[in-house]
């Protein structure tokens, strides 16, 4: 490992990302995340509300498509570790690859066609697994937008700044489709139309954006191009003490699944519609948005750490004051009720600004660490390494929630729409359970998801002095290698706002 170096590095004091390259990458992070906040809203209710699928079947694709895209995911992972950077940069160009087949496969995956339902059961399947595969690997490459973030400034503050505004971004951005669905609602009263159209918007809209905002956006760190067998990235990343830390975490995280999973249904059986899932979503996403800028207030004072791990502290604590109003609203239900459950809501919602922002912060730390030791990025091998224990926890909610949703012996007992009854009345215990799995045990898997930080160092000094000898690190890479790239070059300079473009 290359000795650690103390002392301000002159890089950290210069501005690389223009205004203009920043907001455009802010709209195509935006519209993006609307794309995946269409699938991750509302495709659970298309399985069970518009084709009615059996809980069995649910358990069935929710698993299929937690570890075949996993299995991919890592043949492509060894690919991008391993792949030359061309003029547009490592990551950009994977975008390109894979922005319109993922619009295509959103909209396919809300587009059942009559005869492949009248086919039968197997063929439904069939057709649902081609499409949701389709898109999950298309977004395998489409995700490189966030990883753009981490390499569009060597600064460490300029890229922490980056990476705070595109995770408010996401975040509202994932909140977009319930807006969508709402307004779709009010015209179109059939769940499937509401879920077709929203789908549209959100793929051709995401589409444009993402290609626009690549097109305009720059990376400027220095790779080694030394090539590696592929494989030990991922054994580089597993021997790494404080990747361990964000496995972990991601590992217990995911089990809040089961509770997201349950939002869509809550909606429908508290207030007669899907479509009016906006009604839980906005607050939380608005909560989302504003705790995203208390961490980043928070970060001047306290290091990223501490705040994970008391975020998972106030997660069981505000759930649990969340069910409690929502109790006593179905044994007394009230106007004042209403508005102080969606307060909650909000303050729900703070909570995700610390878990949607603080661990890309903790993954972008690694990396620098992980390159200091090796000499290498391992951009992908990283994520993918995490996504095992993703994997795991993932694949084991999206197997049991449906089983715990409804169908026989089911724990909540959700009844199914008919198409003699599109919006059946749920029983107070259904209530009650939906809501205790959608707040209780959501902040229950939070906290434990702040645990493994409790041995997590990479902090304060430790951090810094790290990433100031990654930085020279990579001056004398760009100097064996004769110099920086083409994109890095004078013609690449923002006049617009003065900022000098310069790796």
């Amino acid at each position: 490992m290359t000795e650690t170096l103390s002392g301000a590095h002159p890089g950290n004091k210069e501005k690389f990302v223009g205004k203009g390259e920043f907001i455009l990458y802010l709209v195509a992070v935006f519209f993006y995340t609307s794309m995946t906040g269409m699938l991750g809203s509302y495709r659970s209710a298309y399985l069970v509300n518009v084709l009615r699928l059996e809980s069995s079947q649910t358990s069935f694709f929710n698993t299929v498509i937690s570890i075949v895209p996993f299995v991919i995911h890592f043949f492509i992972s060894m690919y991008i570790d391993n792949r030359k950077i061309g003029k547009s940069g490592k990551f950009r160009p994977l975008v390109a690859i894979g922005a319109v087949p993922a619009g295509v496969f959103l909209m396919l995956s809300f587009i059942t066609p009559g005869f492949i339902i009248k086919a039968g059961s197997t063929v439904v399947m069939a057709y649902i697994l081609t499409v949701a595969l389709g898109f999950a690997v298309a977004t395998q490459f489409t995700g490189n937008l966030d990883t753009i973030s981490m390499v569009m400034t060597p600064n460490m503050k300029e890229r922490d700044t980056v990476m705070s505004f595109r995770s408010i971004s996401s975040a509202v951005g994932n909140s977009a489709p319930l807006v969508i669905v709402l307004v779709i609602g009010l015209i179109w009263k059939n769940e499937g139309t509401q879920y077709i159209i929203g789908a549209g918007l959100c793929s051709v809209i995401g589409v444009i954006t993402m290609l626009l905002g690549i097109r305009l956006t720059k990376e400027r760190l220095v790779y080694s191009t030394e090539k590696k067998n592929p494989l030990e990235g991922y054994l580089n990343v597993i021997k790494n003490k404080w990747a361990w830390a964000i496995i972990s975490s991601e590992f217990l995280k995911s089990f809040r699944n089961i509770a997201t999973y349950m939002g869509v249904f809550l909606a429908a059986a508290l207030l007669g519609s899907t479509s009016k899932f906006l009604l839980f979503g906005l607050p939380t996403g608005i909560g989302t948005a504003v705790g995203m800028l208390i961490i980043n207030f928070l970060l001047k004072k306290f290091n990223s750490k501490i705040l994970y791990i008391a975020s998972g502290i106030y997660s069981v604590i505000i759930n649990t004051l969340a069910f409690a109003v929502g109790y006593i609203y179905f044994k007394t239900p009230g106007t004042a009720l209403q508005i102080l459950f969606i307060v909650f809501l909000f303050l729900i919602g703070l909570q995700f600004g610390a878990s949607n922002l603080l661990p890309n912060m903790f993954k972008a730390d690694v990396l620098e660490d992980l390159e200091l030791r090796t000499g290498k990025r391992l951009d992908a091998s990283l994520p993918f390494v995490i996504g095992i224990g993703t994997l795991i926890s993932g694949t084991i909610a999206g197997a049991l929630a449906p089983r715990i949703l409804y169908g026989d012996n089911s724990i909540i007992g959700y009844i199914q729409p008919t198409d003699e009854i599109e919006n059946p009345e749920q029983t107070l215990r259904t209530k009650i359970l939906l809501l205790f799995f959608y707040t209780i045990f959501h902040g229950i898997m939070m906290f434990l998801a702040g645990v493994p930080f409790f041995f997590y160092k990479l902090t304060g000094k430790k951090k810094e002095d790290i990433h100031n000898a990654v930085l020279e690190q990579r001056e004398r890479m760009a100097e064996q290698q004769g110099g920086v790239t083409e994109d890095a070059s004078d013609e690449n300079a923002n006049p617009e706002d003065g900022t000098e473009d310069r790796r």
